[in-house]
Order: C-alpha cells, then sequence, then structure tokens
C-alpha cells in the first residue's frame, strides 16, 4: 500500500509506514489530514448544503481545506480571540462543523497497517502501541479544537475507539509457492492483528446468495491484484494451512477472521499451502468458483469483487469450503454443525456432536443446554460451532474442529448470552432485525485441532413439530434424514420456506457427493459399531423464534442423556 490514507466510501486505512504523527502538529499539517478534510468538505456538498456553504465561503474545496487547517493549527497555539478568520464569525457553526466532521471519520470503518520487519516483539509492541497513540491522538485534537472554542473545559469525557477499529502488521516473506502463483508471491503478509473490543462493523450486505461452484479453469490465471492494493491472512482451519488473500475494500471481513481461525505463525507461512483463496478478485465475473490443482496439490477459491460479499459469510465459508474438500480428500467427512465436551460436576463427561443446515439450532441447543445444566455442568469445552470433521483411527470416530471462533446470529441466542464475551467480540449490523451477527471466541485452536470421542451424534431438526431427543432405529434411517439434509429457511441465505441441501452441508460436500457417498457410509457405520447415540433433536427454531419451549425441552433430555452412565 503506497498512500497514507485509502478512502473508498466508507472505510479508511492508514499506512503508518508511509505517513505517522506522533503529535497533533503533525497531524494538523500532515497531507493524510489534509485529505481528509478534503474529502470531507466534497461529503458535506451532497449531505449537508447549509454546512458546505458555511465551509467554501466562496471559495474552491481545496482553498477552504487549506483555510480550515489553518484555523486548526492556530487554534493550536492562539486564544480564539487572538486570531482573525471569517469561520469564527459564528462559532456555533463551527462547532458543529468540527463535532459532524469527528462523527464523519467515526462513520468510516477504520483500519491501520504498519510494516514491520523481522517480527520481533519489540515491533509488534511498538504496532499495538502506535495505534493506541494515534487514537489518543485523535481524542486530543478534538477536544482541544472543541474546548477553545467552547471557552471551557468539557465535563464528560467518553474515551471512544476514535483512532482505528482495528490494525495489522505486516510483511514480506519469502514463501512456498510455484512459478504459477507468483503473482501472489509480493503481496505482503498479515503477522499480527489488534482488534478494538467490542467492534462493531456495518457491512453493506446481511445473507449470502448463490452457490459456491467448482471450476476446471484455475483462477489465479485470471488474479488481478497486486502487492499495493491486497494482504494475505495466512492461517490454520483445522489442520489445513490456509492463505487467504483479499482486496484492501474488504479488510473488515479479514480483520475479523482475527476471531475465526488461527493466525499461522511467520515460520509456518514458510511452508506451501494446503489451500488458497483469493477474496474481491476484480475479475468482473461476479462469481464463487474453487478449483483443484493436481500439479501442486492445492485448492484455490476464488471470490469475485463485488459490494455484497462484505457479508462476512462469503469469506467464511469459502474458506470452509476448501477445507471441506480437502478433508474428503483424505477420507475425512465433514461435518456441518456443532461440537462439544460437557463435563459435569460429578465428573462425567460425554462429547456432544449435532448436525444441520444454517439456521436449523446446532449452536442455539447448547446454549439452551448450558442454561438447563447450570446447575449441574462444571465445563463446556467447544470442540467447533459451525463446522468439523469425522475420521477414524483404528476404526473409532473422532471428531476435530475447525475454528477457534462462532459466527452467530443474534436472534438465535438467548438476550444475555451476546454481552457474555461482548470485550471479545464483533458485532456486525446489531441493530439490525435481519440476520444481525456477533463474532465470538469459542475455543483455542489446540482443543479444535485435537481428536475427540463421540458420545451423541444428532441431527438438529427444526421444522417438525415433535418434541425432545429422538434415537433413530437403525442406521439406514439416521443417514436418510442426514442426507436428505431437509431444514426452514431462517434468512441466512437467499432461501425460504421449507429446503432440502446435501448432508445440510452446501460447502463441499453437495458439489462432490460421488466422494461424500462412501465416507458417509463408512462413518456412520462406524458410529453405529461403536455404540454412539444416534438421533434427532426437535428444535423448532423454524417454526418460531419467540417461542423457546421446543428448544428447551430437547436441551433437558440432552442433559438427561449426558448423565447417564
Amino acid at each position: 500500500m503506497k498512500e497514507t490514507l485509502y478512502l473508498n466510501k466508507e472505510l479508511a486505512i492508514l499506512n503508518y509506514s508511509a505517513g505517522y504523527a506522533r503529535n497533533p502538529e503533525q497531524l494538523l499539517k500532515s497531507s493524510t489530514f489534509s485529505n481528509y478534510v478534503h474529502n470531507y468538505i466534497d461529503y458535506l456538498k451532497e449531505a449537508d448544503e447549509d454546512l458546505y456553504y458555511y465551509v467554501i465561503n466562496g471559495k474552491t474545496a481545496r482553498e477552504s481545506t487549506v483555510e480550515l487547517i489553518k484555523l486548526f493549527r492556530m487554534l493550536r497555539i492562539f486564544k480564539i480571540d487572538e486570531i482573525e478568520s471569517p469561520y469564527l464569525h459564528d462559532k456555533g457553526r463551527l462547532l458543529e462543523l468540527i463535532e459532524e466532521m469527528y462523527n464523519f471519520w467515526k462513520r468510516h470503518q477504520r483500519f491501520s497497517v504498519i510494516h514491520s520487519g523481522n517480527g520481533n516483539a519489540l515491533q509488534d509492541l511498538s504496532f499495538v502501541q502506535a495505534d493506541s497513540n494515534f487514537n489518543n491522538l485523535i481524542l486530543a485534537v478534538y477536544r482541544s479544537l472543541e474546548e477553545e472554542i467552547m471557552g471551557r473545559k468539557n465535563r464528560v469525557y467518553r474515551q471512544m475507539q476514535a483512532g482505528t477499529n482495528a490494525a495489522i502488521s505486516v510483511q514480506n516473506l519469502n514463501v512456498k509457492l510455484s512459478d504459477t502463483y507468483a503473482a501472489l508471491k509480493d503481496i505482503p503478509f498479515i503477522t499480527s492483528v489488534m482488534l478494538r473490543t467490542p467492534m462493531i462493523l456495518h457491512p453493506k450486505s446481511n445473507k449470502r446468495t448463490g452457490m459456491f461452484t467448482e471450476t476446471e479453469n484455475n483462477p489465479i490465471h485470471e488474479f488481478s491484484g497486486d502487492k499495493d492494493t491486497w494482504f494475505c491472512y495466512p492461517c490454520k482451519i483445522g489442520s489445513l494451512l490456509a492463505f487467504v488473500y483479499f482486496h484492501r475494500d474488504f479488510i473488515s471481513s479479514a480483520v475479523s477472521l482475527g476471531n475465526l481461525f488461527e493466525l499461522a505463525t511467520v515460520d509456518e507461512c514458510r511452508k506451501k499451502p494446503d489451500l488458497i483463496c483469493l477474496f474481491g478478485n476484480e475479475d468482473g465475473k461476479d462469481q464463487t468458483t474453487f478449483h483443484y490443482d493436481k500439479e501442486e496439490d492445492i485448492w484455490i477459491g476464488c471470490v469475485s469483487y463485488n459490494e455484497r460479499i462484505e457479508y462476512f459469510g462469503y469469506l467464511k465459508k469459502m474458506s470452509l469450503t476448501l477445507h471441506n474438500v480437502r478433508k474428503m480428500q483424505h477420507g475425512w467427512l465433514p461435518i456441518h454443525g456443532a461440537f462439544v465436551n460437557i463435563t459435569l460436576k460429578n465428573g462425567k463427561r460425554k462429547g456432544i456432536m449435532l448436525m444441520g443446515d444454517s439456521g436449523a439450532g446446532k449452536s442455539e441447543s447448547i446454549e439452551a443446554l448450558k442454561i438447563a445444566g447450570k446447575d449441574v455442568i462444571k465445563d463446556i469445552e467447544v470442540v467447533f460451532d459451525d463446522m468439523g470433521t469425522i475420521h477414524l483411527e483404528d476404526g473409532i470416530p473422532y471428531g476435530q474442529g475447525t475454528e477457534i471462533g462462532a459466527f452467530i446470529r443474534l436472534d438465535d441466542l438467548d438476550p444475555g448470552t451476546p454481552y457474555r464475551d461482548m470485550d471479545r467480540s464483533i458485532f456486525m449490523n446489531p441493530e439490525s432485525s435481519n440476520n444481525a451477527r456477533v463474532i465470538t471466541p469459542a475455543a483455542p485452536y489446540e482443543i479444535v485441532a485435537m481428536n475427540h470421542r463421540i458420545d451423541l451424534f444428532a441431527y438438529a431438526n427444526n421444522y417438525d413439530d415433535k418434541l425432545g431427543l429422538h434415537r433413530f432405529d437403525n442406521i439406514e434411517d439416521a443417514k436418510a434424514t442426514c442426507v436428505e439434509g431437509k431444514r426452514m429457511a431462517k434468512g441466512t441465505t437467499q432461501e425460504v420456506g421449507i429446503s432440502t441441501t446435501y448432508f445440510a452441508n452446501p460447502f463441499g460436500p453437495m458439489q462432490q457427493q460421488e466422494v461424500c457417498d462412501p465416507l458417509i457410509d463408512k462413518m456412520f457405520k462406524a458410529l453405529r459399531d461403536n455404540g454412539v447415540f444416534v438421533g434427532e433433536i426437535y428444535t423448532h427454531l423454524g417454526l418460531s423464534k419467540e417461542n423457546r419451549d421446543g428448544i428447551n425441552l430437547a436441551a433437558k433430555q440432552l442433559l438427561e442423556f449426558i448423565e447417564k452412565d
């Protein structure tokens, strides 16, 4: 990234390596601040005509920018009655201008980037400190100008996130990619992320549409990015190494991955990746595709540049699709669901795996279980909250996870749940009544990537009016229900009403049913042979969002199963 400040609609990215103000005077005379003020004046032309004409005052936007910044710098040095400026003829309007200019900045999704050297601890500390100092600097400048014009100190101070929402430290790494992927080699890698939580983001899209489709063509041949406009978030999805390359216009989604996928170390980034994702590729195709590069043994996915892909589900689900097709290659069965280990106060411990498509009630059932068992449950260890796998070792089925966090609908949670971990969470359109979401940390990577025994495997049924927990009479019925993948859609995708999805998993298994079918047979046979409870849990979430009686009863019966010997 070359610019000191990149502005695009409601996105702002600061490049501290290209220019960094250490005090108010440096900030006010910087080209970064000048560009921002000019951008704000242009915005006023459409947003507030009265304030615009007050600022312009018969001059051009560029001349007004110079005049306004000159006044700001003088207010930092002189008393207001020592200054002559046409803007001071109406102090009330000047106060309004400063307040609205500050609010305009805060309405942006704001991020900072710093290029580090060898990634030692001192540099990592300085990138956090640099961003914190900038946050304090913005507050100091805003308050000093406001108080000088008012002629008094503020009586109430609010320590807001005035600088950025998040910061990243990046490095250029010597990655192990062939010449086929030469276009990616100079793109800087994120080595550290700092999130100012609770972080509130406002993506313009709130649902995912379309499907991920496999293609014969490697999308790298249509990659249009470069080192100045793209970054890479290297991460571990389960046990796989993924390089997630993204256009900077989607930095809010990429930075949010810090709460979802374990950030890979610099040493890990020197290995050949299992997966590559190109997110926001300006290929003009409006598609979401993935491809297997047989020669390099890499799965590569591509999501075309489009405003709607601001919805976090696009980045998350493309990454998980790549994970799933790779795991199926290795003989592992992807499970769209949730898996927790429940430990009771009496020492009993059981692994509970629930399966179902978006909105079926997997996570919500676990939340209801927490409430039902609050007096007897000692610990709930999350293995995965959305996507995991079942694989066999010595004939025994084990579960593993993919994510260290959870991307959850606020509507589907107990009212107090989103606020329990809000100090570490990322909220997306929380004020919206349609698919408001939160990304919250769920489990350490070491737990996610290890083997866990399965005691209960149940399909989350959100469409039937039956109650409780039901055990299938035979494994063929279980397979039939799971393969049909029926659910009542709830608005997380473009679907409405009753829908069916192969194995409740449109992220790999649906596209490669011929690969997945024998894995289903193999894993379900192993579940039966190892005495695992295989059944169905009735969540009722597709019938009524408000009525929790169904899911609460199911949670109680789930707790009874856990309490049994």
